[in-house]
């Protein structure tokens, strides 16, 4: 007899549960989970919620919205208020906590006045990072079904594609907060700033991006083989990440590297 697969293991573990609300940000990961949330247990005892604050580009929870009404899940808009945590401004390694912990906050009564339990995207890739955003989560009561199934991000995009959900192939889209250097304050000027960039690289027609924010420089990063098209397009890009609010723009040519932000968190081996 085989072993459970990750979807088998992940629909138990759903079944298993009284109700759920699903943090959902329209990324593929806590898609998946609220598209299979939503076929195992119904709407009546799934709920998906995007938490709405500067750090969440506009696009993306319109996205999200979008989705849940092709979907039909029971879906709702939260605010969160993490700006107002002078820590979280600070920008200091543990940011994504203070994050979480805002997400908590705004969703816990509502998962406590159902009866639910707290649901986020988590799967086996994430252990591999600096993430103390999890463990603030974990520690108010929030589970990690995907990763608890076995899961990895590859796993999710495969299944995600099976199942016929076009989110399968979305790049990803980390917060906002993700672009700025550990020390450098978040504020919403920053992050509108940064917004503002993202939004027209994309219009010119990179949807994998992350433009990283040094004061009046922009980084610009980009996958490797698409490097060659930032330079052949430079004016328009300039033009783009400049009407942002930069004086400065940069190419790195690295590439695209998630997560590298937290490279200086990782002591020499």
């Amino acid at each position: 007899m085989r072993p459970p697969m990750p979807l088998d293991r992940l629909r138990e573990d759903l079944e298993s549960m009284e109700s759920v609300v699903v943090a959902f940000s329209g990324g593929v990961d806590s898609a998946f989970l609220a598209s299979v949330a939503h076929e195992t247990l119904g709407p009546d005892r799934a709920r998906a919620v995007t938490a709405v604050s500067p750090s969440l580009a506009a696009a993306e929870w319109e996205a999200a919205a979008a989705l849940a009404d092709e979907w039909g899940l029971r879906w709702t808009t939260v605010e969160t208020d993490e700006m107002t945590s002078a820590a979280y401004r600070a920008n200091d390694p543990d940011r994504c906590s203070h994050c979480k912990e805002a997400l908590m906050d705004a969703v816990g009564p509502m998962a406590d006045a159902e009866g639910s339990t707290v649901l986020l995207g988590v799967t086996l890739d994430d252990m591999g990072d600096h993430r103390p955003g999890q463990q603030a989560a974990a520690s108010r009561g929030a589970r990690f079904p995907l990763l608890d199934a076995g899961f990895t991000k590859a796993e999710v995009r495969e299944q995600s594609r099976l199942m016929g959900l076009r989110t399968w192939d979305k790049p990803a889209g980390p917060c906002l907060a993700s672009r700025v250097p550990y020390g450098s304050p978040v504020s919403v000027s920053v992050l509108s700033t940064v917004e503002r960039a993202e939004a027209g690289l994309h219009r010119l027609g990179f949807d994998e991006l992350r433009v990283r924010h040094y004061g009046d420089t922009a980084r610009i990063e980009v996958p490797e083989h698409r490097l060659s098209e930032v330079v052949v397009q430079r004016s328009e890009v300039v033009a783009a990440v400049s009407a942002a609010g930069y004086r400065h723009v940069t190419l790195d040519l690295a590439g695209l590297r998630s997560g590298n932000l937290n490279d200086v968190l990782r002591s020499d081996p």
